[in-house]
């Protein structure tokens, strides 16, 4: 027997005698699994020494086809002109990662060929119980030509398909009959497939930056580069990316992206086989660090993972965005090729040609370079334009080297940019377009630094030039008339900005310096300064976008972890604000930044914490800097507010009193109007048989489902209540108590349903409402089991340290105590019950969380009502690390 045809990588004798060993031994079951064994094990060593991934991939499937014509010819031997073993799908392209399936067709000439069937069903025994992964199907060629025009998935994998042994004239017959001669013919196989790859593109949301992609099937994955052959195979009959160059389908940098982006994502499904041992192609959060070290990659002020993954995103965006052209240019030189091109003359370097804009000639961008700017600009002036042609597409991909720092400084170009920033309509668009093309990055080379730029944890779900992007798309939002019921408060805002592109700069710097090491703020602020003098703005406006870029989180921090229901909070915040037009820049900012975070993060809970914010500071500012509206003038506006409520509700003068007079002042500066109205009438319309009361409102309060309790004080009121609602599934937002002179709490929540929404259903309310009141009535409580949550299987590989950090409010009366951990299940109640065993007394709490991370800020005191001692801080900061840890 002749040596096996195998790349040099692999020892052929050895490989070839074990076969034969195999073969005629007495176990061959045990021999033949021991081959296997070896070759995964030769892969291994091969992969450790840093053999190239496509020897690696190649020699796998060479090795199986030989161990596999070997076990065929075990049960086949004398068949002549009737069945053959075909390998399909990746396996016929003679790609084999360590664990992917071997996809076997076996052809017979006839369909009722029952001599075959007890053979076929040892041969396919005997695979298994060698343990190999093998996907297989039984056809006939009538069984192939009708399952392939029906479906075109099963058309694909017969053009995949590479004979392995048996009938070659039957094989040659089968690849006749599924060929686009007879069904699928390349316009119509390329259309379908197109929709195929759209439907599972929307399956990724779209875009190639996801958290956990998956190598395969992504945007931008392995499957783009195989629609590319699929495609090109079917008009041409190649059978390789190297021979479409003859066809001038690709050019040689073309096809040299395309190999090296295939190299980058094969090596890393191939790590994926090798490190999980199994069939795994999403790069998930368990593998990306352990990866990212085997690659070479160390922490430096990035770290490892982060480089590992934006080396990764910058790959699959090049492969998606050469896909797409591609295929275009397939749709439109290929396919339309004799279609009347009807050309509309747009000046000297542009037209446009069936509704897509394309350069005069060839040599436009090398005589023209400011016409790198100017097409996104027609883009967005002319009318009829859908898209730019797939030539063109590849003319400024091959130009845009062109784009240098004498391009930049150009005041022609310079204000071409400006301009594209300042129109009317599709700014977001184009933005979107010149990121694409890598026009972006080159103009502003900044934002290179951020492309394809992930962050390692569970709040940013976007790398930060799709984040970014995202940003200014939701400000051009505020702008559109049919979205003004989305955010009246932004819509009407945005119409009333003097100048409304120095937001969207603002909206494009304010995370550009991420990764750069220091504190991006500040350095994209620098960043924005000197792009707005650069691009003919006046120095009030840069100085303007520079201080929105430096502080473009304050607005969100003092709205999500302060108690903006304290004057003294919304006087500071007034200050540093200034004056209503850096407050709308801010406020609208703000939204769309956080809005665009991830799909998860925005709710109508942080969207009234904003509103509140705004309107109470834009009031202040009213008021002057230098007449700060005063705790006590607050807490009186709430009171008359809240009595003509109570009195229009016919409840009398001496009944308000007769609540009132019992509580303290801060009950009345710490809730709206509307609250107090809501639990003077509860307390009243209630005895102490009555009690708990545990009421629900119907209505929404500040974007939330509000919940009042009214009890005696209990020691385990706070932790009572937190684990029954974590039970229930139920977030809590803001938690305020009051006690008043009486021994008696009234206790506000503010919840949502885990999803973000509203508690709206009746039947849920009562339930709730229901188990909190059976709860309360309970005495002598242990610690209550949070089950409703397992741990996100994420978390685990977030290293997130526990911290704890003690102050006091402004006045020295109360503490304040931050704690910043990893958010898991039953979190909160397990703070609450380290305050029950340490005696705290809680006065205010605000619950916000940022993806994997929990920031939770409260105002406690100790049973004196006093601030806590040094040691009393103490004792407590370490009984709610040993809760949180266990």
């Amino acid at each position: 027997m002749n040596t096996l045809n195998l790349p040099p990588l692999f020892d052929g004798t050895r490989f070839d005698q074990q076969i034969i060993n195999a073969i005629n031994h007495s176990d061959k079951l045990k021999l033949f699994q021991s081959v296997l064994t070896d070759l995964d094990k030769n892969l291994a060593s091969r992969y450790a020494q840093n053999i190239p991934i496509e020897d690696l991939v190649a020699g796998r499937a060479y090795v199986l086809d030989e161990l596999l014509v070997r076990i065929w010819r075990l049960y086949f031997k004398n068949e002549g002109r009737q069945i053959s073993l075909v390998a399909v799908g990746g396996y016929g392209r003679g790609e084999l990662h360590p664990k992917s399936d071997i996809d076997l067709l076996i052809l017979l000439k006839k369909h009722n060929n029952k001599e075959f069937n007890s053979k076929i069903q040892h041969f396919l025994t005997f695979l298994w119980d060698i343990k190999l992964e093998v996907g297989h199907s039984v056809r006939s060629l009538k069984d192939c030509t009708r399952e392939a025009k029906a479906d075109i998935t099963v058309a694909t994998n017969m053009m995949e398909a590479r004979l392995l042994t048996g009938d070659n004239s039957l094989y040659e017959r089968m690849t006749y009959l599924t060929s686009a001669k007879k069904i699928w013919p390349s316009k119509k196989f390329f259309a379908e497939k197109w929709l195929e790859q759209q439907f599972r593109h929307r399956k990724f949301h779209d875009t190639a930056y996801n958290l956990e992609p998956n190598v395969k099937e992504g945007p931008g994955g392995l499957r783009d580069i195989q629609m590319i052959g699929w495609v090109a195979k079917r008009h041409f009959g190649a059978d390789t990316l190297h021979e479409l160059l003859d066809h001038n389908f690709l050019t040689s940098k073309e096809l040299t992206d395309l190999l090296e982006g295939q190299a980058t994502l094969w090596k890393v499904r191939f790590a994926l086989h090798m490190l999980t041992k199994r069939r795994e192609d999403r790069l998930l959060f368990d593998y990306q660090r352990e990866l990212a070290v085997e690659f070479g990659y160390e922490d430096t002020h990035v770290i490892a993972v982060e480089q590992f993954m934006q080396n990764y995103f910058k790959t699959v965006v090049q492969l998606e965005r050469l896909n797409e052209m591609l295929l275009q240019h397939f749709q439109e030189e290929i396919l339309d090729y004799k279609k009347n091109q009807k050309v509309k003359y747009i000046n000297s370097r542009f037209q446009n040609n069936r509704g897509f804009i394309e350069v005069t000639d060839v040599t436009v961008f090398e005589k023209f370079p400011s016409a790198l700017l100017e097409i996104f600009l027609l883009l967005e002036t002319e009318d009829n334009i859908q898209g730019v042609r797939a030539s063109t597409i590849r003319l400024i991909r091959d130009n845009v080297n062109l784009i240098d720092d004498e391009f930049r400084q150009d005041e022609d170009n310079r204000r071409l940019f400006i301009s594209i920033l300042e129109q009317a309509k599709g700014v977001t668009h184009e933005l979107r377009r010149m990121n694409r093309y890598g026009v972006l990055a080159a103009y502003l080379p900044e934002f290179a630094n951020i492309v394809g730029r992930m962050q390692y944890d569970l709040f940013h779900h976007y790398t930060v030039d799709e984040h970014t992007l995202f940003v200014v798309r939701n400000m051009r939002r505020f702008t559109v008339a049919k979205y003004e019921n989305e955010f009246p408060l932004c819509s009407d805002l945005i119409k009333q900005l003097p100048n409304q592109a120095l937001l969207y700069i603002s909206g494009l710097y304010h995370d550009i310096a991420k990764g750069r090491g220091g504190n991006h703020s500040e350095l994209g602020a620098e960043d924005a300064h000197k792009f707005c003098l650069n691009h003919f703005l006046s120095e009030f406006d840069a100085q303007l976008v520079e201080w929105l870029v430096k502080n473009h989180l304050i607005f969100s921090m003092t709205a999500q972890t302060k108690d903006t229901s304290d004057a003294s909070v919304i006087n500071e915040f007034a200050s540093l604000v200034g004056d209503k037009l850096h407050l709308d820049y801010l406020y609208l900012l703000t939204v769309a930044d956080i809005r665009a975070t991830n799909p998860n993060t925005w709710n109508t809970w942080k969207a009234s914490l904003l509103e509140e914010l705004y309107r109470n500071t834009k009031n202040a500012l009213q008021r002057g800097l230098d007449n700060p509206i005063a705790q006590q003038e607050r807490m009186q506006s709430n009171i008359d507010a809240a009595k003509d409520l109570l009195l229009k509700n016919n409840i009398s003068e001496t009944e308000i009193q007769s609540v009132w007079q019992h509580l303290g002042k801060s009950y009345f500066f710490r809730h709206h109007p509307e609250e107090i109205c809501w639990h003077t009438q509860e307390i009243i319309l209630s005895n102490e048989k009555q009690l708990p009361i545990v009421s629900i409102h119907s209505q929404e309060l500040r974007g939330s489902t509000p919940i009042f309790i009214y009890d005696k004080i209990r020691r385990s009121t706070f932790y009572n209540i937190t684990s029954k609602l974590e039970q229930l599934q139920v977030n809590i937002l803001d938690a305020r108590l009051i006690s008043n002179e009486n021994n008696y709490a009234l206790n506000t929540f503010l919840v949502l349903e885990n999803n973000g929404h509203l508690i709206t259903e009746k039947a849920r309310l009562k339930h709730i409402q229901d188990e909190l009141r059976v709860c309360l009535l309970q005495t002598n409580q242990t610690e209550i089991s949070i089950i409703r949550h397992y741990r996100n299987r994420q978390l685990n590989y977030m290293d997130i340290k526990t911290k704890i950090i003690f102050g006091q409010d402004k006045k020295g009366e109360r503490t304040i105590i931050k704690i910043n951990t990893a958010d898991r299940p039953g979190l909160l109640s397990r703070i609450a019950f380290a305050f029950r065993e340490c005696e705290i007394k809680l006065q205010n709490a605000r619950i916000s969380s940022f993806g994997e991370t929990a920031e939770d800020t409260f105002v406690i005191t100790n049973q004196q009502n006093h601030f806590l001692q040094p040691e009393e801080e103490e004792k407590l900061k370490a009984t709610i690390l040993e809760k949180i840890a266990g």
